[in-house]
C-alpha cells in the first residue's frame, strides 16, 4: 500500500481515506486547503493503486496496514481520519480496533457489515459486483443512478472509465465482498472522543441500515446531512464545504 503526504512539517496528522472506483487524486482539490495546516496522509488502496498492479485485500488487513504505517512513522496521535463508502468501511474498523489513538473520526456514508444471512449478503455482493462489472464494460452512466452520485460530467465520465479499467474483477468481487462482511468485535470501545457520520442528501434512505449499525456500535455519534450532494460528491466537486466541515469537526 502507498501512502502519499503532504505537510509533512505540520504536527497535526489528517488521514483521507478514498471510496471504490477511484484512485487517490479523489482528494486532490481538498489537499492544497488542508496541507498549510495539517500533515495530510492519503492511502493509495490496494486494487486501486495506479502506480502497483495488485487486488483489493480487505478492510481489516487495509486497517492493520494503515495502523502499521502510523506507528512506524512515530505518529502517536491521529487528529482526524475521514473515509467515504468504503473508505467509511476502513474507518470503522480503525475505531473498532483502537490499537492507535484518534481524535476525530469522519464516516462518510461509509458503509456497515450487512446483519443478514449469510447466502442474502453473497447475492448483494454478486449483484454490486455485476452492476460495476457492466459500468467495466461501458455502462458508467449506471452508476449515478444506482449509487446515488451527483450527475457526472464528461470528463468525470473519462475518469470513471479509466479507473474501472485499471481495477480486476478480483478488486470488484472482493470490495463489495468485503465492505458488506467485514468482521468486527464482538465488543466495541467507543473510545474515539469524536465521532461524525456525514450522510448526503441524495443518499439518505440508502444509508438507512447504516445509520442504525453506526448508532449501536458508536452511541456518541454525531449525525450530519449533507445538503445539495450525492454518494461521494462531497470532496471532488464542493471541496472548500468538505473542507470547512473537516476543519469543524477537529474544534470539537
Amino acid at each position: 500500500m502507498t501512502f502519499h503526504e503532504f505537510g509533512k512539517q505540520n504536527r497535526k496528522t489528517i488521514i483521507l481515506i478514498h471510496p471504490s472506483i477511484v484512485i487517490w487524486d479523489y482528494f486532490e482539490y481538498v489537499i492544497p486547503l488542508l496541507d498549510k495546516d495539517y500533515h495530510v496522509v492519503v492511502p493509495s488502496l490496494p486494487g486501486y493503486d495506479p502506480d502497483r498492479r495488485d487486488d483489493f485485500t480487505s478492510v481489516e488487513e487495509i486497517a492493520t496496514e494503515t495502523e502499521k504505517w502510523i506507528k512506524s512513522r512515530g505518529i502517536t496521535e491521529v487528529e482526524c481520519v475521514y473515509g467515504c463508502s468504503m473508505g467509511g468501511s476502513i474507518v470503522i474498523r480503525l475505531l473498532a480496533n483502537v490499537r492507535i489513538a484518534i481524535r476525530h473520526a469522519v464516516i462518510d456514508g461509509g458503509i456497515t457489515p450487512y446483519r443478514l444471512p449469510w447466502i442474502i449478503t453473497r447475492l448483494i455482493a454478486v449483484k454490486d459486483f455485476l452492476l460495476i462489472s457492466m459500468g467495466k464494460l461501458g455502462g458508467i452512466k449506471l452508476l449515478e443512478k444506482a449509487f446515488s452520485t451527483d450527475n457526472l460530467s464528461g470528463e468525470d465520465v473519462k475518469y470513471a472509465a479509466k479507473v474501472l479499467k485499471m481495477i480486476s474483477y478480483k478488486t470488484i468481487w472482493r470490495t463489495f465482498e468485503s465492505c458488506n462482511n467485514y468482521s468486527m468485535p464482538s465488543v466495541i470501545k467507543d473510545n474515539c472522543p469524536c465521532v461524525e457520520y456525514w450522510v448526503a442528501e441524495a443518499e439518505v434512505k440508502d444509508r438507512k441500515a447504516d445509520i442504525q449499525y453506526v448508532k449501536s456500535a458508536f452511541p456518541n455519534t454525531k449525525f450530519r446531512l449533507i445538503k445539495n450532494v450525492g454518494h461521494g460528491g462531497l470532496a471532488p466537486f464542493q471541496p472548500e464545504k468538505f473542507v470547512r466541515g473537516i476543519r469543524a469537526v477537529c474544534k470539537q
